[in-house]
């Protein structure tokens, strides 16, 4: 099985240091430089003048330790922007060109890769953030999802895939990670097992997965991730980026039979080939115990753990204020397996607090969302990304200072998701209400807009892609929420009610603002 010691990774550094100097000294241009920048998980932002790095947090997880370093990193360099992103990341924003060296290279000391994190490679292995406390989770897939993590590293220097490769571990039919609609998810069963999922994603052709794997053992993940592997080299397309990526493949191959009959050729070839990759785990222990105090609130999650909670602690639009992150962790510091989990809408999960830890972890991130439409996602968006199209961020800003304005009760509208441009960053196509960046004409000019979908949900039976109802003007989105929350508001139902009872009430109102 591949290991990979994160200090084997200083070796390609100074080629790092090395171009990056070149193109903030203009000897490189903007797309050679974001060719060879995402290998090592960073690119340059919009206009050149500064950068991002992106630091795999895998499955999710983010140890006290490992979030000691990203506030020190935040304090050190003055850092003035951080995201939590929809693959369970942590970015770091506005960059100079040394400090963004400086902190990769520091990042593997503190065990943290940032290699593979953008470029054609695996990314960030998912896991659904509650794994190992929640409830009803079927088992805790959060062993298995860093395991996957950690064998995947190894095919980062490996022969070169058509594009990226994106795994998710879900734990529950939640299905926060979309396991069953990634390149390749693997879905728990009430068995003990897994269901795996291929060739499914969100963006252009968005797919749902294909079944590739029906009650698989645990032990026997890496063969499978080894056979989607030798799948996508062999089928994927070399030629067309724009058709580069798994869900492509279906289709290619003649439909889902065939894709399937290719995956389990492949799959068998692996099995055939004598490699060794049954896995063997540590189960995650939890030793902390309740010490009798108790919480409740919104906020609050009961673990399976008996007197321990969850905080949710959910920053507008992914954003944490750098000094409230610092705070978090010094505050964690001192806790008994005290962690933060990532979580696919840009939220942190603060796990294993005792009732009093909890009110104090509560305290700390105030600045959390204070409603469901305000936990709303958004990707970084188009004043950060270079292929950003619109500012995604700038919208979600102005659609909550609208809706407070309004005054619309809690639940009156739901978590929306808007993604800058066709990409998904922001998983706009899996939300009851999702945004993308576009364009509209008006007077013979292009304006600035978003194209509304409707309709997407991502939980395990139920998944949906939303449905394309067309673009509204930037300018208007505010407006047409707050048109939306008041009718649902005056049913005296929640959204979720008001849709079912009336599914075209969202068609009737958004015309308007449509045409």
């Amino acid at each position: 099985m591949n290991t990979i010691n994160p200090q084997s990774w200083k070796a390609d550094l100074p080629a790092f240091r090395e171009k990056t100097a070149a193109f903030y000294a203009g000897e490189i241009k903007v797309g050679e430089y974001k060719g060879f920048s995402g290998y090592y998980g960073s690119y340059a932002q919009k206009g050149g003048k500064a950068s991002m790095l992106r630091l795999r947090m895998p499955a999710g997880r983010v140890t006290r330790e490992k979030l000691a370093f990203v506030a020190q990193m935040l304090r050190t360099y003055t850092v003035p922007r951080a995201h939590f992103t929809t693959c369970q990341t942590i970015q770091l924003h506005d960059l100079d060109q040394d400090t963004v060296c400086t902190i990769m290279e520091q990042a593997l000391d503190a065990g943290i890769v940032t290699m593979g994190g953008g470029g054609d490679f695996p990314r960030n292995v998912m896991c659904s953030p509650l794994s190992g406390v929640q409830k009803d989770e079927y088992f805790d897939t959060l062993p298995w999802a860093e395991a996957a993590g950690n064998y995947l590293l190894g095919f980062i220097k490996a022969e070169k895939m058509p594009r990226k490769l994106k795994v998710g571990f879900s734990n529950s039919p939640a299905n926060q990670t979309h396991a069953t609609y990634r390149d390749l998810g693997f879905v728990a069963r009430a068995d003990g097992k897994f269901d795996v999922y291929s060739a499914g994603g969100l963006g252009n052709n968005p797919r749902m997965g294909v079944q590739v794997g029906e009650a698989v053992e645990p032990s026997q993940i890496l063969y499978y991730i080894k056979a989607m592997w030798l799948t996508f080299r062999a089928y994927g397309n070399y030629e067309n980026r724009g058709k580069a990526r798994t869900r492509y493949m279906v289709e290619a191959l003649g439909g889902e039979q065939n894709y399937i009959k290719a995956f389990r050729e492949k799959l068998d070839e692996v099995y055939a080939s004598g490699e060794e990759l049954t896995l063997s785990v540590e189960p995650q222990v939890i030793a902390k115990s309740g010490d009798g105090t108790t919480v409740s609130g919104p906020r609050i999650i009961e673990q399976k753990q008996p007197g321990l909670y969850t905080v949710i602690w959910h920053p507008i639009g992914g954003q944490p204020a750098p000094e409230t992150l610092c705070a978090l962790s010094d505050l964690l510091a001192n806790m008994q397996d005290a962690e933060l989990r990532l979580a696919p809408d840009e939220a942190a999960y603060i796990v294993n607090l005792t009732g009093a830890e909890a009110e104090k972890v509560l305290a700390a991130t105030a600045d959390s969302a204070r409603t469901l439409f305000e936990t709303s996602v958004s990707c970084i968006g188009g004043m950060t990304c270079q292929v950003g199209m619109r500012d995604s961020q700038g919208l979600l800003t102005a659609c909550i200072a609208a809706v407070r304005e309004a005054n619309l009760p809690d639940g009156a509208l739901p978590q929306m998701h808007i993604s800058g441009c066709a990409s998904s960053c922001g998983t706009h196509q899996t939300g009851s209400i999702g945004f993308r960046g576009a364009s509209k004409l008006v007077d013979g000019k292009p304006q600035s807009a978003f194209t509304l979908f409707v309709g997407g949900c991502g939980r395990q039976g139920s998944e949906a892609m939303g449905r394309e109802l067309g673009a509204i003007l930037e300018s208007e989105i505010p407006a047409f929420l707050v048109e939306l929350g008041k009718t649902v508001a005056a049913s005296g139902k929640t959204f979720a009610a008001w849709r079912e009872s009336d599914p075209e009430g969202i068609d009737r109102i958004a015309a308007p603002y449509l045409a």
